[in-house]
């Protein structure tokens, strides 16, 4: 049976990696096809969670769901982490409009580091391996880049190994950092993660299935990665939902972005460690 989430939606004055009162449960499941695709059952032995209501917006607000909403689906196969996403979005960025760029950046598209991954309809994730078996987060500290903690995007219309106008994953931040780009990029070319992006039937939306290998993407300890055995393990963790329409709709807002809704933190430190929530990977199946 679908397990639905209750949350809690205060910040408490004092944060440190994970703290923010935000919590997810990885179940021990079957292992899902990655191919963009929601098969009957495939997700039946997942948790569930949805968006946006709740969750903490960048830039305008979401106010139809028409207009953006999300269920999202959460498990493992005591190998890989998966996430799903079933996004509801009436307008999808270079496939019901041209591929605009924002005048900040004229190569948004850019495959490399001068690009901006997440420009364009777009899942992010976020993962801090560390949390809490190391040591607290300084303030402003961010992901490191590497199995330890990072920061990565799946974007519906392009990607490292499909270029532009194939969704699937991308290198994320701190893109000015080289050694992270560096693995990242093994990470996608290696199979290490792996992530399916396609639009549904009717355009109104799509569909991102990704996967999260173990070893080498959750480094619990240097040269140590998660695995089951050690039993059920907390890890920091958000995610942001990225929504670009056409440049009038996000005028005013940064590269005329139109909605960015993040599961955890709060405005202008959501990418800090500090203001994550937790996830929970849960080394058993659940008593049925």
């Amino acid at each position: 049976m679908l397990r639905r989430l209750v949350v809690l939606l205060l910040i408490p004055a004092a944060l440190a990696a994970g703290d923010f009162p935000r919590t997810l449960d990885a179940p021990s499941g079957s292992t899902p096809v990655l191919d963009g695709v929601l098969s009957p059952n495939e997700w039946a032995d997942a948790t569930v969670f949805h968006g946006p209501q709740g969750w903490i917006s960048t830039f305008s607000p979401t106010r139809d769901p028409r207009d953006l909403s999300f269920t999202g689906y959460l498990k493992h196969d005591q190998r890989r982490l998966y996430f799903a996403f079933l996004v509801h979005d009436d307008l999808l960025y270079g496939i019901d409009t041209p591929r605009w760029l924002p005048p900040n950046n004229p190569r948004a598209h850019s495959l490399t580091r001068e690009g901006w991954p997440w420009f364009g309809d777009e899942i992010e994730l976020l993962v801090d391996s560390r949390w809490p078996a190391g040591a607290r987060a300084v303030r402003g500290q961010e992901a490191a880049g590497d199995g330890s903690s990072w920061q990565m995007v799946c974007n519906l219309t392009k990607s490292r190994l499909g270029g532009i106008g194939r969704g699937g994953l991308l290198e994320g931040e701190p893109r000015s950092k080289a050694s992270a780009w560096d693995t990242y990029r093994r990470w996608i070319e290696s199979g290490a993660m792996q992530a399916a992006a396609k639009p549904l039937p009717d355009g109104h939306g799509y569909v991102i299935e990704w996967a999260v290998s173990f070893d080498p993407c959750l480094e619990i300890e240097p040269g140590r990665f998660y695995s089951p055995t050690l039993g059920d393990r907390a890890f920091g963790l958000n995610i942001a939902v990225g929504d670009l329409d056409r440049p009038e709709t996000g005028r005013g807002n940064f590269g005329n972005f139109h909605h960015e809704e993040w599961w955890a933190g709060a405005k202008g430190v959501r990418t800090q460690l500090r203001y994550w929530g937790t996830l929970w990977i849960r080394s058993n199946p659940p008593s049925r």
